[in-house]
């Protein structure tokens, strides 16, 4: 699982794309200013895999981060720049960020982004795994003891975000959210049971007594210890 280190002051955006991106199988640490960052990476930069990078902070700005993400183990920097800031990409480019993405942007786009980069400096693992089931999570496919199985959309992204999110308890209310997100239109209690059934029926040896998928009775449900 890749790690993300998201350098953004914008409380509504770090919410909501770290949501986004461990769903999507990222690992996210957040800080939201110029001497955070830079004190992380001092102390730990060999442990992110790319940088998400704000250009404008009320706490200095992002170049200085840029050239010190550089200047140690070199990891790859994404800036997140405003719309039309012609003066800001040059400059991040310039001081040797990988991409840059302007706000307001596609989620789905920046994440297309980060793989092409992870791949290129050859950091990403793109295989996740929980016992028998491993999932690419860049060619989108499942498989099971070795045998690719077919899930619709959704089953993927719940498998995705159960995957992701091993040893954690999800309650039925976050996973809701988690599928209307994914679906882009309501989804309602009833659907979820539904869903959970039908993945259940393709992942678990005996869909009856589920091992990979557990009920947390009272609480939601949780996939590993």
């Amino acid at each position: 699982m890749a790690h993300i280190l998201l350098v953004e002051d914008d409380k509504s955006i770090v919410t909501n794309l770290t949501e986004f991106l461990q769903k999507e199988g990222f690992f996210i640490t957040a800080v939201d200013g110029q001497g955070k960052a830079l004190a992380l990476l001092e102390e730990s930069a060999p442990e992110f895999d790319l940088i998400l990078l704000d250009v404008s902070l009320a706490e200095g700005n992002g170049f200085s981060v840029c050239r010190a993400a550089k200047s140690t183990t070199n990891l790859p920097v994404i800036f997140l720049t405003a719309s039309g800031d012609e003066f800001s990409v040059v400059t991040g480019l310039d001081l040797g960020a990988d991409d840059y993405i302007s706000k307001p942007f596609r989620p789905r786009e920046l994440v297309s982004r980060i793989h092409n980069i992870l791949r290129r400096y050859g950091k990403t693992n793109t295989i996740m795994e929980y016992k028998n089931l491993s999932v690419d999570v860049v060619k989108a496919t499942v498989r099971k003891d070795g045998q690719e199985i077919m899930l619709s959309a959704l089953e993927y992204r719940l498998l995705l975000y159960f995957i992701s999110n091993q040893g954690i308890v999800l309650s039925r209310a976050r996973l809701l959210e988690a599928l209307w997100d994914i679906a882009g239109e309501f989804v309602n209690d009833n659907t979820l049971t539904v869903y959970i059934k039908r993945l259940r029926e393709k992942i678990e040896e005996d869909p009856q007594n589920p091992l990979l998928i557990k009920t947390v009775r009272g609480l939601g449900y949780k996939m590993g210890d």
